[in-house]
């Protein structure tokens, strides 16, 4: 009796923290690919240009770089779970930021509310995702992040919908060239009434997040830390450098590089698909997040049982090379794909080449839950730490879009300018090939 009274208990102890934190990375994707159709929509009401309007991604990725250290150092004093809690709390404070920013239409206080927001994803992100490769076996890690990631990137399909319905309706009154045609003080009143959409769905937003602070206090999850996963901790005590681990610090790189080229193809597709007259570009984020949660449930299914996770992230970064250079060449008024794809229903016209942005989508999917475990494998004692720097590479979700936005401002060609995604997928080749497996900072290693 006490030993399956003793089962019962591990089984409903592995199945809470799963749900719980599912919970959380919906919100994680709810509340991060908001961006996608936020761009568009702060251009318009801030009357900003292109690299000025990805300020917004480089506001709330560039919050964890800054914070992710000072985070990992909270959460040893804190625990996980006070630690999920705060971070919930501070993204109250960073949706309710956008109240005065909405009123006073500033968009430095916008940027500000997003930092905020992007602090409090920071010490959600640097507790949960450690907590669920802790959680189970390292070989079905990869399975468990996928299971997240399902849930965050099903949040992004429903967020730029939800942000559509009610906000981005009615536009055809803010079309650039009608505001234009306005006198100053008539455009500035019209500006002010978009400006004020955000007021309310913000405030929303703030007390949902700390209702669930309040849950996640009160919740059952266990405690958790990283000696309860320490088999290599004795051969590693002499290494005292993290910068000891080449598979760590090669991943965070491999991570910067992703993380930058799926806001890429998340939060750029929209403005993109305005400007090619694409009449929903508020939801285009959603056709990127579809793919993302198709190649989320394809990996549950084949990994490990058909391929091994470093396959999975060497044909995440072919596929990402090939689409690249279809967005590249592909002509803007080509929807022959598109046509053959949808012929059997009738579905608003969408060009080739931004569907090729969204079937990015399915090329990022499983970098990430690929790249987590290996480069933590190994890392013993420096979990938190290694846990800490792998949030540091969300960072490429700053300046990787900035810098698409610079190169599209200085050559006014959106199309060429996804070429800075080549490079990216070529590091995450190579760490899918050989980078992962490295272990020591020889230059035969490499």
């Amino acid at each position: 009796m006490d030993a399956t009274n003793h089962s019962n208990i591990r089984q409903s102890v592995s199945v809470i923290p799963m749900f719980i934190i599912g919970t959380l990375f919906f919100v994680f994707g709810f509340v991060t690919w908001l961006n996608g159709s936020l761009i568009p929509f702060l251009k318009i009401a801030c009357e900003l240009n292109h690299m000025e309007a990805y300020f917004v991604t480089m506001a709330f990725y560039i919050a964890y770089t800054v914070m992710a250290l000072p985070m990992a150092f909270v959460l040893k004093r804190t625990g996980y779970k006070n630690g999920m809690m705060l971070g919930l709390l501070v993204m109250a404070i960073g949706s309710l930021i956008f109240i005065p920013a909405a009123n006073e239409r500033m968009f430095s206080i916008f940027l500000f509310g997003l930092f905020m927001l992007g602090t409090g994803l920071t010490i959600l992100q640097t507790a949960a995702n450690p907590y669920i490769v802790l959680l189970g076996p390292e070989e079905s890690a990869a399975v468990r992040i996928s299971i997240m990631g399902l849930l965050n990137k099903g949040a992004g399909v429903v967020a730029p919908i939800i942000f559509t319905a009610f906000i981005l309706g009615n536009m055809g009154q803010f079309d650039e060239n009608q505001l234009a045609a306005l006198s100053d003080i008539e455009r500035n009143i019209q500006l002010n009434e978009l400006a004020q959409r955000l007021a309310d769905p913000y405030l929303i937003m703030a007390a949902t997040l700390v209702v669930l602070a309040i849950f996640i206090k009160l919740s059952p999850l266990p405690a958790m830390n990283s000696t309860e996963k320490k088999q290599d901790e004795k051969q590693h005590d002499d290494n005292d450098s993290i910068f000891a681990y080449p598979q760590l610090i090669l991943g965070v790189v491999t991570l910067f590089l992703y993380v930058g080229v799926e806001v890429i193809a998340g939060d750029t597709i929209g403005l993109f698909g305005q400007e090619l007259g694409v009449e929903n570009f508020g939801q285009l984020t959603s056709y990127t997040m579809a793919f993302m949660v198709l190649a989320y449930i394809v990996g549950m299914f084949s990994i490990p049982r058909f391929i091994k996770q470093e396959t999975a992230l060497m044909l995440s970064a072919v596929l990402g090379l090939l689409l690249t250079f279809l967005i590249m060449i592909t002509p803007k008024d080509s929807a022959v794909v598109w046509s053959s794809l949808i012929f059997w229903q009738e579905v608003g016209y969408l060009p080739d080449v931004v569907l090729y942005v969204a079937l990015l989508g399915f090329a990022n999917a499983l970098v990430w839950p690929a790249v987590w475990p290996m480069a933590l494998s190994g890392l013993g004692k420096h979990i938190e730490t290694g846990s800490a720097l792998l949030i540091m590479g969300i960072s490429g979700g700053a300046l990787l879009p900035l810098a698409y936005g610079a190169l599209t401002e200085a050559t006014s060609n959106s199309q060429s300018s996804y070429m800075v995604m080549l490079p990216c997928y070529l590091f995450i080749l190579f760490y899918a090939v050989k980078g992962h497996k490295v272990r020591h900072w020889h230059k035969q290693s490499l």
